[in-house]
């Protein structure tokens, strides 16, 4: 009697019993991100969520430091043997949306939410301490936790980095490994690539002063409107004249703003929006084109120009050897079937590219999208809708606890003799 012709690939022997590990870890990955989702927190400052994974990390033999800027967490595993460090990292704040989930853990902080899935982070990386702390024997050197806050745009990365979160082991780390949850990617399931992985984000304010005056008599003004208008146009036909389709750039004018009536010719006009580039070369070109582009315009419709440039994160870059070995530990670990090469970055911004700035390390996504729901249909990061499910965490705490092991394996020791 034959069997199937087609078998689904199986983990790899080498690290066989890692993910029973941690599904068995499941009840308390799962009653953490439930603590943390309900009880939300913005920004630099997240008290509660600080002390609710200090309290979860407790009994664990873990050298734990405190930020002093931010709420950060830091917390050191050493291992059996000596050897480098390897940094893991989990973000933990949350973004000023209003939860409409129905979920019976949902959101009890009024217009804060877990719409980006750091509560998951925070649940899988303090599973993954629990997990190493029981296999210190094997390792030869230190794994560093990195519970960060202030991702959503509050640069927590570079205030931990100042603090010394590289160099918490008592010596630089020598690789690190994120993990970001998406519900546009099939459960369990992880995406990664070498090189760009995500985009720089910069934003832009521009003015536009003109002149105010009557809408029946235009020539006695200045106005400052059909200036504004110009700029929208002549800033895309920059990124496409003067940005390289081989090193792309993406600019959106996401508000235009100015008047207040239907016959006032308003004195100044706004114009705001964000860019975002793969590579520091093409950031660098629109930053320095873009006042440029913007100064023209206004310069031939008789308007002053004022631009604020806000510089956001760098090009989140992957090491192309660190992104090779996160796929390959995604093989062993988890099975062929679960890991996917990404074939394009994506232009969202991400603050772990300060780490990856400074030490080889990538940072990879991990499929959270709900059961029965079509990927490419499913509320996404950053909806007040949007729903991680939560029996993909185990291949999470896996990855993260593979990575440290892979990285710090203790060499066996001889029986001869």
């Amino acid at each position: 009697m034959s069997g199937p012709t087609e078998l689904p690939s199986l983990p790899d022997a080498r690290f066989a019993g890692l993910l029973a590990e941690a599904q068995a870890l499941q009840a308390t990955t799962v009653e953490l991100r439930r603590e943390i989702h309900r009880h939300p927190e913005r920004g630099l400052d997240l008290p509660r969520t600080q002390a609710t994974i200090q309290r979860a990390l407790a009994d664990l033999p873990l050298e734990i430091a405190l930020g002093k800027s931010t709420t950060s967490l830091t917390a050191v595993l050493r291992g059996a043997q000596p050897g480098p460090a390897v940094l893991l990292r989990g973000d933990m704040d949350a973004l000023p949306l209003r939860e409409d989930t129905g979920l019976e853990f949902a959101s009890v902080e009024d217009g804060v939410m877990h719409a980006c899935g750091h509560d998951t982070h925070v649940a899988m990386l303090a599973s993954a301490a629990r997990l190493l702390a029981a296999h210190a024997d094997e390792l030869a050197g230190s794994v560093v936790f990195m519970f960060q806050p202030g991702e959503e745009g509050f640069h927590g990365a570079r205030h931990m980095i100042h603090e010394g979160v590289l160099d918490a082991a008592g010596e630089r780390v020598q690789r690190a490994f994120g993990l970001h949850v998406s519900a546009n990617i099939v459960a369990g399931q992880v995406h990664t690539r070498p090189g760009p992985m995500m985009a720089s984000t910069d934003n832009f304010l521009v003015r536009v002063i003109g002149k105010g005056g009557h809408g029946s008599a235009p020539h006695q003004a200045i106005d400052p409107v059909p200036a504004a208008a110009a700029m929208v146009g002549a800033l895309q036909t920059m990124i496409t004249r003067r940005v390289s389709v081989f090193d792309p750039a993406v600019l959106s004018v996401t508000r235009i703003e100015g008047g207040t009536t239907s016959n006032i010719i308003p004195e100044v006009a706004e114009l705001e929006g964000t860019f975002r580039t793969l590579s520091e070369r093409s950031r660098a070109l629109v930053r320095d084109e873009l006042p440029k582009v913007c100064e023209a315009v206004g310069q031939a419709h008789g308007c002053r120009v004022q631009v604020d440039l806000e510089p956001g994160y760098p090009v989140t870059a992957n090491d192309p050897v660190e992104a090779e070995r996160v796929l390959t530990l995604g093989r062993e670990v988890l099975g062929e079937d679960n890991v996917a090469p990404m074939t394009a970055p994506m232009m969202g911004g991400e603050d772990f590219s300060y780490v990856l700035q400074r030490v080889p390390g990538a940072f990879a996504f991990l499929g959270t999208c709900p059961p029965g729901t079509d990927p490419e249909e499913a509320a996404s990061n950053h909806s007040n809708r949007v729903l991680h499910e939560e029996s993909a965490f185990p291949n999470g705490v896996a990855m993260y606890a593979a990575y440290a092991l892979d990285a710090l394996r203790a060499p066996r020791r001889s029986l001869a003799g």
